[in-house]
């Protein structure tokens, strides 16, 4: 084993026991320091076993005290809020939970479904007002669709975009090679299959995955709700407590989801997992039909010109049509962004016929060099 890297991990335990013990020590609310110190013990046990295990090569080795990097982030906490803080305890546990993973798959040891628990717990602890941090901070480690209407949503929008961008950008550099009308709408048409195929493919195969990750993680929930009921409702207890409520609260609750298995498996993979059963990542078909179809209306705005009109009058409308289209484009974006509709149409504007002018460029000088 490599004992520098032991030592390193050592220290690491230190420091995220320190910053634990140090947030719960300034906080006043009850929960919240409770939590933080039962996450400060642990990590100080899993210190305890890594220095067990550094003192069997090397006998003369102590326990370090916290580093000056984990001092001064604490300084920094006191002057700027803890968001800073929480976000990098949220990433050492991330980091935990993915080496621990990969270390039990290398050594063919059985999943128990724990190894994500402590980064779950620091996260409600993110979404907990009483402390201060901001709430948006911390993006979710597993990032999951949140309903199936969500996920037809952005397919739509980000279906239909991709479509126009991409084959205006495809017709405007054919066309700037001075080729004929057929040449044009045969690219374009083949641009829009290939793109439509692609990104329903792509979509669905997203989906599916996420809906297949979150039935496997259900699957390790269950079986160590049946192999250690103990240890889920004390850990479902701590996640309670973390999200606001006193510790009697937060007993009771989870008391009354062990009642039965049923019940307490629904509020493991509610609060532990945050997934929604009935959706499990949503419908991956119905993202992938969205995705085929709006692709494609999309796609079809710059080409269409091209089917009534000739030479740069179909040039001009096929600009005007996609100029109305990604301006509508940018104001749906609105309604997953929250911006202002004028700004989201305008830079969605810009973003497309700056492509567009870039491959009508590149197409006029490749015209020009084929026809010398």
């Amino acid at each position: 084993m490599d004992l520098k890297k032991l030592k390193e991990q050592l220290q690491i335990e230190v420091d995220t026991a320190f910053l634990y013990e140090s947030i719960a020590a300034i906080q006043e609310d009850e929960n919240l320091t409770k939590v933080l110190q039962s996450l400060s013990s642990i990590e100080k046990g899993h210190a305890k076993h890594m220095l067990d295990k550094i003192l069997t090569f090397d006998s003369k080795c102590k326990m370090p005290f916290p580093s000056s990097k984990a001092k001064f982030q604490l300084k920094l906490g006191k002057l700027f809020g803890y968001s800073s803080i929480i976000s990098s305890l949220s990433n050492v546990e991330k980091q935990f939970a993915i080496n621990t993973l990969k270390n039990k798959i290398e050594k063919g040891e059985k999943l128990t479904g724990f190894e994500h628990n402590h980064l779950n717990i620091i996260e409600a602890i993110n979404n907990n007002s009483a402390l201060n941090v901001s709430g948006g901070l911390l993006s979710k480690f597993e990032s999951r669709h949140k309903s199936v209407g969500g996920n037809a949503l952005r397919a739509a929008v980000l279906g239909s975009n991709d479509g126009l961008v991409s084959n205006m950008s495809l017709v405007m550099g054919v066309a700037g090679a001075a080729v004929s009308n057929g040449t044009i709408l045969l690219t374009g048409i083949a641009g829009l299959l290939a793109g439509a195929i692609s990104m329903a493919l792509g979509e669905w195969l997203s989906v599916q995955s996420s809906r297949e990750l979150n039935l496997r993680q259900i699957e390790l929930e269950t079986e160590e709700l049946e192999a250690s009921p103990e240890e889920e409702k004390k850990e479902l207890v701590l996640l309670y407590q973390a999200k606001g409520m006193d510790a009697g609260e937060a007993q009771k609750l989870a008391d009354k989801a062990f009642e039965n298995p049923q019940t307490a498996i629904d509020a493991i993979i509610t609060e532990e997992l945050g997934i929604d059963k009935e959706e499990l990542g949503g419908s991956a078909w119905e993202a992938a039909i969205a995705s085929f179809i709006l692709f494609s209306i999309g796609a079809i705005i710059p080409l269409y010109p091209f089917m009534i009109l000739d030479g740069k009058n179909a040039i001009l409308l096929s600009i005007a049509s996609s100029v109305v289209g990604l301006f509508g484009i940018g104001a749906a974006i609105t309604l997953l962004t929250g911006k202002s509709i004028l700004f989201s149409g305008f830079r969605q504007v810009a973003f497309g016929l700056a492509a567009a002018a870039i491959t009508y460029g590149i197409g006029s000088l490749i015209g020009v060099s084929l026809a010398a």
